[in-house]
């Protein structure tokens, strides 16, 4: 349907968009319809749409363990009503049929039937259904110049921005300066109209260049880039070669649309296993690669339209003169900048090129994908995924959760943890529960908590849902103990836990010498976790959200050998006034079995007496915040370094949730520190209780050993609920 106002075409743009290269103001935009029933807007000033319908895709769910653990969420409710959904709306959700190289050739074929003119923005319909305050983003496309590149994301990526894609006409010859003072305008007339957001500059290949032009030009607008492969690396690149082959070619000759769709696709080796995966007949699986190769044909026969002859050798040769004039300037980019880089592109060096932006650009974060080609934003084909942020349909890459995972979504001038978070999508969430489901089965956790008469019941239902609510307790070594807690509350309760995490959970990208990938923190950020500050914890209460904390934190995940079970929290209350200024309720927790899955064999003191080891820890140190300085005791030394653990034949994991204790009514009272102080014992003292009964109760476990786990399940089957101890 034509949004009203609109005119319906059929194909290219309308005949009175002027041809102008700057935006008309967001309002003023044509919603047009082509053929093939594709929605978007472009740029002109002569009639007012009314607002797009966004008709929002069915949630994706999953079978098995993770739907039978759903199925009591409505009785947890205490109106017994359906309990809210914690996550973000799913956009663009695998049960509609994901966008994949297809789709951008449809979104191209209907582009370039334009007649020509200059370069313009659009905005895909599909991005309007968008939250408040969202920020603009700016796609600037690679060689093919057809502002397509995002098709497969643009609803997702319209749910929390303002998407506008430049279009660079076929037969347009726009220097690439001109090009760049394009974009310059666009961007200053918007930041003069919210001066207080940032602007994103999203660009591959040839747009990454105009984005760090653009940046280098205006360092004092608050610009956000996210660059996949820059083609700064292009006079180092093997494509270089094509130019003197180009024009001595006949023009009827496009031998370079065959190499160019290969980019396209990715390894064909994925294509292949992507479809015997599917385990299909061998007549169906003979058919569906049949049907691949003849859509592989008819896209060779659009790329010959998008990048014609004449074309393709222009854009080699503006390649060259963006990386000159690139390179000259990189020493004036001031913008937060996140570098996607394809560890496989056989188009750029974008590896090395990677390793020498981020020495050249301060504040520059990479995350590099090792399986991926040169169009990390296209190639959606079923593929092994390495991180949350790779697509759900293959080795193509999420942005919208690539974004989200190394926290560069922001709506305002700083990062806020809370006003800025956005909830992990439906989808997000079960990737991240299969990805951890190995660990859930291995230590098979046993959750009790405990009912307001004292009952302890196994399960979560001790847990007030209505917030705000602060979960204190005990961390094991390394943490272990969240995995599973944070994917159970969500998965019994319906209760999205946001932890206070120490900064080491936000490290900045280090190029070498980094223990852990990026991609290990950035599920934490997805998943919601804070960093630790009585602001933060501030902004969470007052929103009544359930918080995790441990006040033991570092030192109490990093301890020594023969500390298992010890706390380490400091000695002045920390939490109990902030929680009573809110009314939370505060529920102490235990947690049991780091002892029966690993035995630290070499702790801090040890890998002190190693010279490597030492300066590492010391390095690691000295690269993160500093907590606690003015504290004494064991808790002060937050030392970071990772002990040396020798596995054990896996036990389990027991968790136990107190009785919560209420502050609804004590702000007054707990002003006083005496009183705060009582209740801080009162609350560590809860824990250590809680830890001595799951000791204590676990070694009438029949089925603490995972031997025997295997057995009743061998005999009970594998999604069945495994006993515990008598309560």
């Amino acid at each position: 349907m034509a949004a009203a106002g609109g005119s319906v075409f059929a194909s290219g743009f309308p005949p009175g968009i002027p041809r102008h290269s700057y935006p008309a103001p967001r309002a003023r935009r044509l919603a047009l319809i082509s053929s093939t029933q594709r929605l978007f807007a472009v740029s002109t000033a002569e009639q007012l749409p009314s607002a797009p319908t966004s008709v929002p895709g069915p949630t994706p769910t999953t079978e098995g363990e993770l739907g039978q653990n759903r199925r009591h969420w409505k009785d947890r409710e205490p109106n017994g009503s359906a309990a809210a959904s914690p996550f973000m709306e799913d956009e663009g959700s695998e049960l509609e049929g994901k966008k994949r190289l297809e789709d951008f050739f449809d979104l191209a074929k209907d582009l370039i039937r334009s007649a020509g003119g200059l370069p313009r923005w659009f905005s895909p319909l599909e991005c309007a259904s968008r939250i408040n305050n969202s920020p603009l983003l700016l796609y600037l496309p690679g060689i093919d110049g057809t502002g397509a590149g995002l098709a497969s994301q643009h609803k997702k990526l319209g749910k929390i921005f303002d998407v506008w894609c430049l279009h660079i006409p076929v037969m347009d010859r726009t220097p690439f300066t001109d090009l760049v003072k394009l974009i310059e305008k666009t961007v200053k007339s918007e930041s003069h109209n919210s001066p207080n957001r940032p602007i994103y500059l999203v660009g591959e290949s040839l747009g990454a260049c105009l984005a760090l032009a653009v940046a280098a030009r205006n360092p004092d607008l608050d610009l956000v880039l996210i660059l996949s492969n820059p083609a700064t690396s292009f006079n180092a690149s093997q494509a270089q070669s094509l130019v003197p082959l180009l024009e001595i070619m006949p023009d009827q000759v496009q031998l370079t649309h065959p190499y160019l769709l290969s980019l396209m696709r990715g390894d064909p080796l994925n294509t292949l296993r992507a479809t015997s995966e599917k385990a299909l007949p061998p007549q169906e699986m003979v058919a569906e690669l049949s049907k691949d190769l003849l859509n592989m044909s008819a896209f060779i026969s659009v790329l010959a339209d998008i990048l014609p002859k004449g074309t393709f050798l222009w854009k080699l040769q503006m390649l060259k003169s963006a990386s000159a004039y690139t390179n000259s300037r990189l020493h004036a980019v001031k913008a937060q900048t996140l570098l996607l880089i394809s560890e496989r592109d056989q188009l750029l060096p974008s590896q090395a090129e990677a390793s020498r932006l981020y020495r050249a650009v301060p504040g520059c974060e990479i995350r590099r994908y090792e399986e991926n080609g040169h169009f990390l934003f296209l190639v959606c084909l079923p593929a092994l995924s390495l991180s949350l942020s790779e697509n759900e349909d293959g080795n193509g890459i999420d942005l919208v959760t690539t974004i989200k995972g190394a926290t560069f979504y922001r709506r305002g001038k700083s990062q806020d943890y809370i006003s800025d978070y956005l909830p992990p999508t439906h989808s997000e969430f079960i990737k991240l529960y299969e990805s951890s489901k190995w660990f859930n089965d291995m230590t098979a956790p046993v959750m009790l908590s405990t009912l307001e008469d004292g009952t302890i019941v196994r399960g979560l239902a001790g847990i007030p849902y209505e917030g705000p609510v602060l979960l204190v307790g005990y961390h094991m070594l390394l943490g272990l103990e969240i995995i599973p807690l944070m994917t159970q509350f969500l998965i019994e309760r319906n209760i999205h836990l946001r932890g206070i995490a120490h900064p080491m959970l936000f490290p900045k990208y280090k190029e070498h010498g980094s223990t852990l990938s990026p991609f290990f923190y950035d599920a934490f950020h997805i998943m919601g976790a804070v960093p630790v500050s009585g602001a933060n914890l501030f902004k969470l209460f007052s929103r009544k959200s359930h918080v995790l904390l441990y006040p033991g934190g570092a030192r109490e995940a990093l301890h020594r050998k023969g500390e298992e079970y010890k706390l380490f929290w400091p000695e002045q209350a920390e939490f109990v006034r902030m929680a009573a200024k809110f009314g939370a309720k505060i529920v102490p927790f235990g947690t049991v079995g780091e002892d029966d899955i690993g035995q630290v064999v070499l702790d801090y003191e040890d890998l002190m007496k190693i010279p490597y080891y030492r300066d590492q820890i010391r390095r690691n140190t000295e690269g993160n915040v500093k907590l606690r300085t003015t504290a004494t005791g064991e808790v002060a030394n937050q030392d970071m370094h990772l002990p040396g653990v020798m596995p054990k034949i896996p036990g389990r994991f027991y968790y136990l949730f107190g009785k919560p204790i209420d502050t609804e009514g004590r702000k007054q009272e707990l002003k006083d520190r005496k009183k705060s102080h009582e209740l801080y014992l009162e609350v560590k003292s809860e824990v250590e209780r809680c830890i001595a009964y799951l000791q204590d109760k676990r070694e009438g476990d029949p089925y603490r050993s995972i031997f025997s786990r295997l057995v009743y399940q061998t005999v009970n089957g594998s999604s069945s609920d495994i006993p515990t101890f008598e309560l």
